[in-house]
């Protein structure tokens, strides 16, 4: 299966159990929106922690009705996201969500050695994109988290994302790896990372998708100019993943597509023992939504 919209989630989701969601600091307006929309819609039984006269203030001014949902009361933020995490840890809830509060606080509870999420894997960004201008979503990873990833770092990447992929009904998920250029240069690092993730995937040591690169981003994207370079390709012009040479570039492409294309996006954290759902904080509430959607389609 690939998925042509973000709306196609539904599909995977429906039928299956509403996931028990934990908002920690609940008390910001674009999360709570999300939230409760996604509540409505059947998809998550919400937990809200935070300070519950904000989160009731928030709700009243935008007409949320929250009767029915559990809130606990919890206004120190770190207290917040503290119990947060362990809840998820004991079990109690399914899926993590950040509200208002600081990505860092928030991971930081999620790496605690006692009572955090970590499973050993490294921690990954990872986002959907629907654009107008390509026949299905489109995966970018990693824009948030890895500031400049080592080929380890990569390959820990990959395999967060292809995971993801398959459990969305992915079954051989197309990834570039992005450079500058099509072309091997010594001095370029991301070429050469590209050209050994590729021999790695054809030996087997990455498994259950297919890798090609270096590849430019119009080589990646377009069939076309892919064509036109002479680049003979299963990944070009039809790729599922883009992986990132490094969070500039990955941050830039997030925010261009978002601001310039207009691209509609949902994204996760992997690689702890649920999905986080850790948006930026310029994210819309659709976007906030959309990252709900993709997050119990991926625990499912």
């Amino acid at each position: 299966m690939v998925l042509k919209s973000l709306s196609d989630l539904k599909n995977i989701i429906a039928g299956g159990p509403a996931r028990k969601l934990v908002l920690a600091a609940a008390q910001d307006q674009h999360s709570l929106g999300a939230v409760i929309k996604a509540w409505k819609d059947n998809i998550i039984e919400p937990i809200l922690i935070g300070d519950k006269e904000g989160i009731q203030n928030i709700c009243e001014e935008n007409n949320y009705d929250i009767s029915g949902v559990r809130i606990i009361h919890e206004p120190d933020m770190d207290k917040a996201v503290e119990m947060s995490v362990k809840m998820v840890n004991k079990k109690e809830a399914d899926i993590l969500m950040k509200g208002k509060v600081g990505t860092s606080t928030l991971l930081k509870c999620v790496l605690n050695k006692e009572w955090g999420l970590r499973t050993g894997n490294l921690l990954s960004h990872f986002a959907l994109f629907e654009v107008d201008t390509y026949p299905k979503v489109i995966a970018v990873t990693d824009v948030a988290m890895n500031i400049a990833p080592n080929l380890q770092d990569k390959i820990a990447i990959i395999n967060n994302s292809v995971s993801c992929l398959v459990r969305l009904g992915y079954k051989m998920p197309k990834v570039a790896v992005l450079g500058a250029v099509e072309m091997v240069n010594e001095n370029m690092e991301a070429t050469l990372h590209a050209a050994l993730l590729s021999k790695m995937n054809q030996r087997d040591q990455i498994r259950n998708c297919i890798i090609d690169g270096p590849l430019a981003f119009d080589n990646a994207v377009s069939l076309e100019s892919a064509q036109l370079k002479g680049i003979r390709s299963e990944v070009a012009g039809d790729t599922d993943l883009l992986l990132m040479p490094d969070i500039e570039v990955g941050n830039v492409l997030y925010k261009s597509l978002v601001f310039f294309a207009k691209a509609k996006v949902a994204a996760l954290i992997l690689g702890a023992r649920v999905p986080i759902v850790l948006t930026s904080r310029s994210d819309s509430e659709q976007a906030k939504y959309d990252s709900i959607l993709l997050s119990a389609a991926a625990s499912k």
